[in-house]
């Protein structure tokens, strides 16, 4: 934990920057907590082609106007003023990204942005096959890799076809697994397969799960509900939490070793089946009190509100900085720092939090 001086340190340094308008040199962002921040999550859309209920638990969402939503030249402004104050990796998220229009060369340019070096993709898979138009040569995910994204994170908690549908409303499991075996097989840094664990939907699949990862050659991590869409989520007939994950593992593989120096830029806690040599991740905000120890990200949802935590009610309304053609990109960085310097200490999910949004519209 850092001390109570070194926290005056960068309160006096950031007052200082703001004070006198200097902040070409600030190369950096810090919070008054110690936190370097580095990674800036980006949601380009709040439409999805499926209907998760953990995430959109209604059928007939109202989507945000057109005029609403960042267009993609302020979204490449935003990142490159982040680049410029430390941030180095971007994921790129939804909704559904690969539903928007001319994802594909929006996330070309993104690449390009000098100080961003990883730049990641978190989709459910479905149209990772699909080509981008008729004629071309390519799919999304062979698009993708030429562009330079790094990693791809896909969603799947189930492998049966009924299960996948019930949750997600959507017959798509074939078009997920097509998605993933394609992002493999373009040879991405990383795919990695996000499960999100539901009591009495998924834990009897929780072997068939890390058996597919395994087979396919990705690393899956298994993922607790957080009531950010719905506070019943956390209910004991939904809530499944990680340490019964790892138990239910450890019953058929063995013994999980902690792999504390294993990373992927985010909050996972890694194990290796000693068995088999394969890593799995869990990511446990519910139960992992220390969860928020090493958080380094900041969140921009589709419509522009910039957010320093995901289990935080706080958002600040970039979009209105943005399109205000007197606001030039020092008073953008301004923004971007007095925004870390409300970033909260830990997430708010375990007192009683109430939703505000959907996951959704927040980005995931």
């Amino acid at each position: 934990m850092p001390t109570l001086l070194s926290l005056r340190s960068v309160r006096l340094k950031l007052d200082r920057r703001l004070e006198n308008g200097n902040l070409s040199s600030w190369d950096f962002m810090e919070d008054n907590y110690g936190h370097l921040i580095s990674y800036l999550r980006i949601s380009i859309t709040d439409r999805c082609n499926e209907r998760c209920h953990y995430c959109l638990p209604q059928e007939n969402q109202e989507w945000l106007p057109r005029e609403e939503v960042l267009t993609y030249e302020e979204i490449l402004r935003v990142a490159r003023v982040g680049a410029e104050l430390g941030i180095s990796k971007v994921r790129v998220t939804g909704g559904e990204p690969l539903t928007r229009r001319n994802v594909l060369s929006f996330i070309d340019e993104l690449c390009q942005i000098p100080g961003i070096d990883d730049v990641g993709l978190s989709t459910n898979g479905t149209l990772l096959n699909r080509k981008p138009y008729p004629d071309s040569p390519e799919t999304n995910a062979a698009a993708l890799k030429r562009s330079g994204v790094r990693t791809v994170n896909i969603s799947l908690d189930t492998l049966n076809q009924q299960e996948y549908e019930q949750t997600t409303g959507r017959d798509y499991l074939q078009l997920a697994i097509k998605g993933i075996e394609t992002a493999i097989a373009e040879g991405f840094e990383k795919v990695k397969l996000n499960s999100v664990l539901m009591r009495h939907k998924n834990e009897h699949e929780l072997w068939d799960l890390v058996n597919f990862a395994q087979e396919k050659g990705a690393l899956i991590r298994f993922i607790e509900l957080m009531p950010v869409s719905s506070s019943e989520v956390l209910s004991e007939d939904n809530f499944l939490s990680v340490g019964e994950a790892k138990k239910l593992i450890e019953f058929k593989f063995g013994a999980l070793t902690p792999l504390p120096d294993f990373k992927t830029n985010g909050p996972a806690s890694y194990f290796q089946i000693e068995s088999t040599g394969q890593i799995i991740g869990f990511i446990g905000a519910m139960t992992n009190f220390h969860f928020c120890e090493t958080c380094n990200k900041l969140r921009l949802t589709c419509e522009g509100k910039l957010r320093p935590c995901l289990g935080s009610h706080l958002e600040f309304d970039l979009r209105e900085v943005i399109r205000n053609p007197e606001m030039t990109d020092e008073d953008l960085k301004k923004f971007f720092l007095q925004v870390v310097a409300r970033k909260p200490e830990q997430h708010d999910f375990r007192d009683n939090y109430q939703p505000g949004r959907r996951m959704i519209a927040i980005g995931g």
